[in-house]
């Protein structure tokens, strides 16, 4: 797994942990939210990369952001 994919899981962990009553959720539900919020640190950090290249085409940003989480097709 790329690293900086490893941190977010990380902060999302690190999130929940914070944020989150455990004896209010069950396992699944304590599950369920970290990795909605994974996602949305995922979708952030590809929405930042788009907002430092406004100039960049839609291809440009695709490889990009392929390579900065280490995707391979």
């Amino acid at each position: 797994m790329n690293e900086r994919i490893k941190e977010l899981k990380e902060q999302a962990l690190i999130w929940a942990v914070e944020t989150l009553d455990p004896d209010a959720l069950n396992d699944n539900e304590w599950g369920v939210a970290i990795d909605e919020k994974f996602a949305e640190l995922i979708v952030a950090e590809m929405l930042q990369t788009c907002e430092d290249h406004p100039a960049w085409t839609g291809r440009m940003i695709g490889e990009q952001i392929k390579q900065y989480f280490g995707v391979e097709e």
